[in-house]
């Protein structure tokens, strides 16, 4: 199959040989016809079956014959990496047409954005609470939208997006057209599928075909030698090529990637609270090789599109299996062989048991001496409760409460009480570093 069976106008179909695309993706060769034809999509699909290009073709090719001057087709994301990703999508597909197209988010100053706004751009690719910001202060209007993309829905549902979403629909036509797509389909999505959607058609990729080009193996560890098995790992058995590992929170992505670091391995770490010029480093070092090794959370590596990651590692199993067969799609592509593996403990073993139930497979057990899983739940330490420290002194019992009545001692001044400083160490990763 040829994407000439589309009859794009002979810009795209350079274009597409440019960017190096030769067949048309299953998702791509399900959705293009549908909608060039109109119709509203509901989209099933993990990062890396192509299904960017899959809406952004189609609609290059409609908005090429039209006005210019006006947003005409907005395609939100949840986070900036990306948007981005996508907005270079379009760039290239869209040479040669006059098209303009913006990414728009939050971390960077707004004068560029509004500049562009002025010139007119014709594709907008968003995140929800930038894009809120400049509706709010009527920097923009979205009344000549005519194709909405929801792009990576499930994932703006965990970042707390879905009310954004809302208020941003109010904003645009109720005559138009409406993609949703998402890797997995949890209530709330689908709620909002029924409520933004119009008789739409329901495709569904499976991401089958790249898990038979992954090595998976499971090591079972109590949660505070993750940090050390891992160290042992990677100095034992270095990948050929780029590792890219996950964690659960922030801060356990920026305290391993400090402990990596220590240990003297490249590697950063990518995560919510880095500024916008830190993630574009941090990423541009790991797809050129600066970095050997990248530590994010699943929101930040949304927008993560790097071939030759060779390893994925779990540092921290994720909440759902779903979301287990998404991260080691990172690796084994382009026909070539990836190896995943993650760290169980003891409170992972349900979720263990419902990703070999979704694979219909069992995955290998792998045990290293001096590492083992603990026998019971280990309670992992509250946030903000301070870490243990041998050096620091321990605090004195504090005397009896003197009521008002009570006259202080001639020549004794009181001690002004100062406010506990507080950190979060939940992974038992060791103190935070400076």
């Amino acid at each position: 199959m040829s994407f000439k069976q589309f009859h794009f106008i002979a810009e795209i179909n350079k274009n597409i040989s440019n960017c190096g695309y030769e067949h048309p993706t299953p998702i791509q060769e399900k959705a293009i016809p549908e909608v060039m034809a109109g119709k509203d999509i509901l989209g099933l699909a993990q990062t890396g079956t192509g299904k960017t290009a899959a809406f952004a073709l189609p609609i290059i090719q409609h908005l090429s014959k039209e006005s210019r001057g006006n947003v005409r087709a907005l395609i939100v994301a949840p986070t900036r990496e990306l948007a981005e990703q996508i907005n270079t999508s379009f760039k290239e597909l869209a040479v040669g047409t006059g098209l303009r197209s913006i990414a728009v988010y939050g971390g960077v100053g707004k004068n560029p954005q509004l500049n562009a706004f002025r010139q007119g751009v014709e594709i907008l690719v968003a995140c929800p609470g930038r894009l809120l910001d400049h509706l709010n202060n009527h920097d923009l209007k979205l009344n000549r939208v005519e194709t909405l993309v929801l792009d990576e829905a499930d994932q703006m549902f965990d970042m707390g997006f879905l009310p954004d979403i809302r208020r941003i629909l109010k904003h645009l036509p109720q005559k138009r057209q409406t993609l949703l797509f998402s890797a997995t389909m949890p209530a709330d999505i689908r709620k909002l599928a029924d409520d933004v959607l119009s008789n739409p058609l329901e495709i569904r990729i499976k991401m089958e075909q790249p898990l038979d080009l992954i090595t998976q193996a499971l090591y079972p560890v109590s949660k505070r030698q993750k940090a050390a098995l891992l160290l042992h790992l990677l100095k034992e058995n270095p990948p050929d090529g780029s590792t890219l590992i996950f964690t659960r929170t922030k801060y356990g992505a920026k305290n391993l990637a400090k402990k990596l670091e220590k240990a003297h391995f490249s590697a950063s770490a990518l995560q919510g609270n880095m500024s916008q010029n830190q993630r574009q480093k941090a990423l541009a070092g790991f797809r050129d090789g600066k970095f050997k090794i990248l530590v994010a959370t699943d929101i930040a590596a949304r927008g993560i599109d790097v071939s030759r990651v060779a390893q994925v590692v779990n540092f921290d199993l994720p909440s759902t299996a779903e979301a287990y067969t998404h991260r080691i799609g990172r690796t084994g592509r382009a026909e070539r062989n990836g190896c995943a593996i993650s760290f169980m403990c003891y409170d992972d073993q349900a979720m263990v048991k419902a990703i070999e139930r979704l694979q219909g497979k069992t995955i290998k057990r792998i045990t290293v001496d001096g590492f083992a899983m603990a026998e019971s739940s280990e309670q992992p330490q509250k946030q903000g409760q301070r870490p243990h420290n041998p050096k620091r002194k321990p605090k004195k019992k504090a005397g009896p409460r003197r009521t008002g009545n009570q006259k202080k001692k001639p020549g004794v001044k009181a001690k002004k009480s100062s406010p506990q400083k507080h950190s979060s160490n939940i992974f038992g990763l060791g103190k935070k570093g400076k």
